[in-house]
């Protein structure tokens, strides 16, 4: 192709992705969430779809596909148009997949158009009470004296409360045993069972069993403390400097998105997400709406999955 012929195609470009944008949305919208229904960040993505198909006058679909460590719902999600009318729900395990699958079809930092994050919300250091831990470093002190036989419950491979617990083991130098579960619920009912000792989980979502005495919440896993918990210590203040993970969720869409979208889409989340009565029904779950700029999200997916890297080749986890 000459140049005159490139300039040509690219005015060409130009004009369709403005003609499209001007015309967007034309259409239903579909949200993929790469959960099964229920839980903290399916009802994230069914309320904000359902605002955000309110302010672009078109139905927002909520499209659950869970499964293959989100890797399913990404790949559906790229074979999608790249219009703006398909969006996706990413979360700690869309961080975690590019280093714990050697070949993925897609890459989460160039295939992906940031948007923003929408919640975040902390996770919590969780025992049965019938474990002797009720701070941080009376669970080191345990689990250095019995490696190996101290399990954590988690929602399953390469979720934030697998990977809470890998990064624990990992900075405070101890060995709990992972047991994966397949999803929150399972993962919580082992601990208050007994089947399991420990959970790094979402503390609101276990606290009618913390304020009965089923379960006991030791620390929250944030850099700093919760405003909701402030009398909850961090799991960093309490003798693992450096332990930080949050539970987030946010939205993305196709890489090839025309910008224009991309920003109005953008600027609708931003004025939702500001609504007072929206952060309020999120914060039902302990969360906090979350509004950051496109470039400022992809930053934090950049860190995200370097962290996870790190976490999964040096405790050695495996998708198989």
């Amino acid at each position: 192709m000459n140049r005159t012929a490139a300039l040509s195609f690219g005015v060409l470009l130009a004009c369709s992705q403005v003609a499209l944008a001007q015309n967007y949305p034309s259409h239903a919208l579909r949200l993929i969430v790469p959960l099964a229904p229920g839980g903290g960040n399916d009802g994230a993505a069914r309320i904000v779809g359902h605002r955000l198909g309110e302010a672009l006058g078109e139905q927002v679909v909520v499209d659950n596909r869970p499964g293959g460590g989100s890797i399913i719902a990404s790949e559906l999600m790229l074979k999608a148009p790249p219009d703006g009318h398909t969006l996706y729900l990413v979360s700690t395990v869309f961080t975690v997949a590019p280093s714990l699958h050697a070949k993925l079809s897609f890459d989460a930092l160039r295939d992906f158009a940031p948007l923003t994050r929408v919640t975040i919300a902390p996770g919590a250091l969780i025992v049965h009470p019938s474990l002797p831990v009720y701070k941080v470093k009376d669970l080191i002190a345990l689990a250095k004296a019995r490696p190996g036989q101290i399990t954590f419950g988690s929602a399953g491979l390469g979720t934030g409360s697998h990977l809470g617990g890998e990064l624990f083991n990992m900075l405070a130098g101890v060995k709990l045993l992972h047991v994966p579960y397949k999803g929150s619920a399972f993962a919580t009912t082992s601990v208050l069972s007994g089947e399991t000792a420990v959970a790094f989980n979402n503390p609101f979502s276990s606290l009618p069993h913390i304020k009965a005495g089923r379960l006991r919440m030791v620390a929250v896993t944030t850099a700093e403390r919760w405003p909701l918990l402030p009398a909850v210590p961090t799991i960093a203040e309490s003798g693992v400097p450096g332990y930080e993970i949050l539970i987030w969720n946010g939205l993305v869409v196709h890489a090839a998105t025309p910008p224009a979208i991309v920003a109005r889409l953008h600027r609708e989340l931003v004025r939702i997400l500001g609504a007072p009565e929206l952060g309020a029904l999120l914060a039902t779950d302990g969360s906090r709406v979350m509004m950051e700029s496109p470039a400022a999200f992809a930053a934090f997916l950049k860190s995200e999955i370097a962290k996870w890297s790190r976490v999964v080749r040096e405790a050695g986890i495996t998708a198989s």
